[in-house]
Order: structure tokens, then sequence, then C-alpha cells
């Protein structure tokens, strides 16, 4: 409220630099195909787009997604992934004039949301070549005199920031100023400080981020090395605090990528490609292992030979700190070498902006990845609005090293409240890589609560697009067959066992078509379970 008020624009009131001190190399790539689209006059994000000459920023017909990709001026470094100085700078000042225009004076959300004056920030001292070109000084001078305003407003509002990659990318914004702007010493100073303070609060102790979403953990990542690169530009040397908890979230992050070196699906993110994280992990510098137990950020890795088997392991995140949480507690994906097996739908926060909101919704669902639902409903409730309601709240988790397996047991209490059961799956993965092994038992909860009677229940395991099932003769099992001729021998006991179509969100956001393994059946009153095995046959 008070940006509203006089007093905070006399705050934002002060000298504007006439200059950079420096450029930041900006270690990353951007999209080609989003570069590509800006080149020929089109604003493109996640299958949304819009003309850049009939493009209003004050009277926006946008969706939120898209309005953060504007305003956050990530879309730089697309245009410089594709374009030459020459090319790209026409383009750049275009879309920078509008935004000026717009809101460079008004002090409103959101294109003034902390979150994004950061982002901004790091983006156009970054790729200021291609903003800063223009022998129009006045053009010029309102650029550098935005920056600094934005600058003040940062000093007050970084804190304000949700907690989390949003904080971060705050907090990145003033030590850039503070490293970019003549006279910034004072900035930077309380910059370290205000930082050291956002990765305290976002960052756990095993490299994970509040929210649990890998794509956010990239995000960070990103953010954090831009930064980094900002100090090598005026050759100081990066706060050791930066630099260990880099190495934390990228041995972290790689403990969620699978055999194709891309990310796993959880909360709602989309496969990257291995490429996109290589580039990262590169840029970096990190030397780290990817990390095998992260207790507090929840994901658990087994890792044997060729197989990988990543299994969530804790309760969805709470809305204050993540909105769009996925119901995916005790889901797993595995791969065989660079082919995804089991995967999650996934893309419920990455997914194509042209699909139906209720098809997005959906993909936050239990029966959206490969765990067991009881009686068709979540293990955490979805409310309407799409806040997260009720459902797991204790968890129990062990895990044990033998010559010839590794072993998971957890449980969670999702169901116990409205059916009165509690969830156990065990998974096991042998030595060779050549067994993933599995049981998922429900248990009567202590109190008892919900319906009573036999519990009926579902357990899916969504496939790959790469994957073609075929049930077996007696229909207790299934063949899977890779695209690299790859045999795969599916069994259950204690369920009756169907194959499904489902769908799957691509690196793209794209939904493709797909098949599901589902096994169904009721627990009696004292409990059942169901094992399985993925067995590679050759």
């Amino acid at each position: 409220m008070s940006w509203r008020t006089p007093i905070h624009s006399l705050r934002l009131r002060g000298r504007h630099p006439l200059k950079l001190i420096a450029v930041t190399d900006d270690p990353f790539m951007g999209d080609p195909a989003r570069g590509n689209a800006l080149l020929e006059g089109r604003l493109m994000f996640h299958g949304e787009s819009h003309d850049v000459v009939t493009l209003n920023p004050a009277k926006p017909d946008w969706s939120a997604p898209f309005a953060d990709y504007f305003h956050g001026f990530s879309w730089l470094r697309d245009l410089s992934t594709v374009a030459t100085r020459q090319q790209a700078a026409p383009r750049a000042e275009a879309l920078m004039r509008k935004w000026l225009g717009a809101h460079a004076g008004r002090v409103a959300d959101p294109a003034w949301r902390a979150d994004l004056w950061g982002r901004r920030i790091q983006f156009w001292t970054a790729h200021a070549p291609l903003i800063l070109s223009s022998t129009d000084l006045v053009y010029r001078s309102t650029v550098l005199h935005a920056l600094a305003r934005g600058a003040r407003h940062l000093d007050r509002a970084a804190d304000r920031a949700p907690v989390g990659a949003p904080r971060i990318a705050a907090w990145c914004g003033v030590l850039t100023a503070g490293l970019m702007i003549p006279g910034g010493d004072p900035r930077r100073a309380f910059g370290e400080a205000g930082l050291a303070r956002a990765l305290a609060s976002a960052i756990s102790r095993d490299g994970g981020i509040t929210g649990r979403s890998p794509l956010a953990l990239l995000d960070a990542i990103q953010l954090l090395t831009l930064l980094r690169e900002t100090y090598a530009a005026r050759r100081l040397d990066t706060p050791h605090f930066v630099v260990e908890t880099l190495d934390r979230m990228v041995a972290a992050l790689l403990g969620v990528c699978h055999g194709d070196r891309g990310l796993a699906s959880w909360q709602g993110g989309i496969p990257l490609s291995g490429d996109v994280i290589d580039q990262t992990i590169e840029a970096t510098g990190a030397r780290v292992r990817p990390l095998r137990q992260a207790h507090e950020w929840g994901y658990q890795r087994l890792a044997q030979q060729r197989t990988v088997v990543i299994m969530d392991a804790a309760p969805p995140p709470i809305a204050r700190v993540m909105a769009g949480g996925c119901a995916s507690t005790l889901a797993i994906e595995f791969s065989d070498g660079p082919e995804r097996i089991v995967v999650s739908c996934g893309g419920a926060r990455g997914a194509d902006l042209r699909l139906p909101a209720a098809l997005t919704e959906g993909l936050r669902t239990t029966a959206a990845h490969s765990t067991l639902i009881v009686r068709d409903s979540n293990s955490t409730a979805i409310h309407p609005d799409g806040t997260l309601g009720r459902g797991v709240v204790e968890m129990e988790l062990s895990r044990t090293e033998t010559e010839t397996a590794s072993r998971i047991d957890a449980a969670h209490d999702g169901y116990a409240r409205r059916h009165g059961v509690i969830h156990r799956r065990t998974v096991a993965l042998g030595t060779d890589g050549r067994d993933v092994r599995g049981e998922d038992s429900l248990l009567p909860a202590a109190k008892r609560g919900g319906k009573t009677g036999d519990v009926p229940f579902a357990i899916r395991f969504h496939l790959h697009p790469g994957v073609e099932a075929s049930p077996t003769a007696d229909h207790s099992g299934a063949l899977l067959r890779t695209r690299s001729g790859a045999v795969w021998q599916f069994r259950a006991r204690g369920a009756s066992l169907a194959i499904e179509e489902s769908v799957w969100i691509d690196g793209k956001g794209i939904p493709r078509e797909t098949q599901q393994i589902v096994l169904t059946g009721e627990a009696p009153v004292g409990g059942g379970s169901v094992s399985w095995l993925f067995h590679r046959a050759r």
C-alpha cells in the first residue's frame, strides 16, 4: 500500500548514473524459438503469442505467466541467442520503449514487483548493449534513470518478496545494482547481507529449495550464477556463502535428474532436456555428484548401473511458499539409461498456456502421478480455488543399503482422516539395475476416520511416450518395449491389471498421448498389499 503514496515516490528520487561500470557476461543460452519469433515481430511464451507492434503494456491482454516473461526481460537472453547486436538492438529497444512508457514512472504491480525488478536489473546489465546502444541520449537517460529508481525500490522491497526464488531474485537485483551503478559500495554490503538471509530462508541444508520445485531450484541456480558473473565483470571475488550454497543446490538438482540428464517432472515441472541442465551445471563450475538423499527437500534417489529411480518422499509444499503444489507424495519415476520408463504427467506449472485450465489443474492430482490412489481422491486435497487442503501431515521414511539392493520404506497419513488407512510404499533397486521391486500397502490408521468397509484403490504407473505396453496373456503383467529395443517385464500380485490411456507433458509444455498401467482392487478392513516388479529382460 505504501507504494501508492507520495512518500514512496519521494524515496525513489536521486541521481541517476550516466553509464554502467561494466557489462555482465550472461553464461546461459536462451530459447531459440522464442528468440526467432521476436526477430519476426512476435513475443512468444509457452504457446502464447503477441505482436510487438500492437503490444500495449498499459492495457495488457495476456496471462500472468506471459506478464512475468515480459516484465522480467528474460526475452533479452532469447533474443541475444539467435541474433547479432545489430539485428537484436532495434527489437530490444522497441520493447524497452514500450515498457518505459507504461511503467517507468508508475509504481504498481505486477511491473514493480520486487522479484521482477531483481530479474530486470540482472538482464538489463547483462544485455546492456541491446538496450543502450541507441544514439538517442534522452532514451538512454530514461533507461538509466529507471534502473536507478528500480534499485532504490528494491532496497526497501526485496525482503517483502515471497520466500524462495522470488526473494533470491530480488536480492540478486540489489547486489547487481550495487556492483554496476557507480557509487554502489554501500548497497553492495547491504545486498550481500540481504542475499545471505534470503538463501538461509529458502535453501535447505541439503540444497533443496522452499516449495520443492526442481524448476524453481534451477531458476535460483541460474540467478546466482549470473550474479557470480557480475562479480567477475568487476574483478571481485564472489562471496563464499554464494559459492558454497551453489554447490549444495547443484547436487540437489542432479539428484532429481534421470539417466537422460534431464529433470524429473515433480511439483508441476516439465522434463527439461539434459542439454539445458548440462549447460547450467557447466556455467556454475560446480563439481559435485547427484544427491541421493535429500531429506529436507523431500526426494530420494536410487541409482544402480543404468537404472535411476526417484521418489517424492515428502508432503506437498504449503500454499504460502508455492502456489499450485501437487499431491504427489510417494510417487516414483524411473529411467533406464537415456530412456524414461515410468514418469509423472507433470506440467501443471510449465504446460503450454493454450491448454484448458481444467487439464492443467488435473495434472496436480495424485492420479496424475505414479503412486496409489484411494477412492479416486487426492492424498492431499486440492480445493476448487487451487489451494491445497488437508492431507499428508506425517511421513515415515527409512532407507537401507545392502550388497544386493538399495531400499526405501516410506508411509504417509494422507488418507487416514478421510478413509482410515495409511499408505505404505516399499521400493527396492537391485545392484545390477535390472529389477525395480515394490509393494504398496494400505494399513488401518490408529484413529480410523471417514468411510468404513473395504477400501477401493488404484495404483498407477504412467509410462513415457517412448514405451509401448502390451498385457501378458494371463493379464497379471505387461511387456514394455522402448524405442531402443530394450524390454522390461512388469508383474503384479494382489490386484487386477489394465492398460489405459494417459498424457505426458513434454519439455516444451506440449501434451503427448501415452499409456499407463493401472492396478485396481479393494483392501479389506484389516489392510492389504500389492507387490509389483519391473524386470529388464533385455
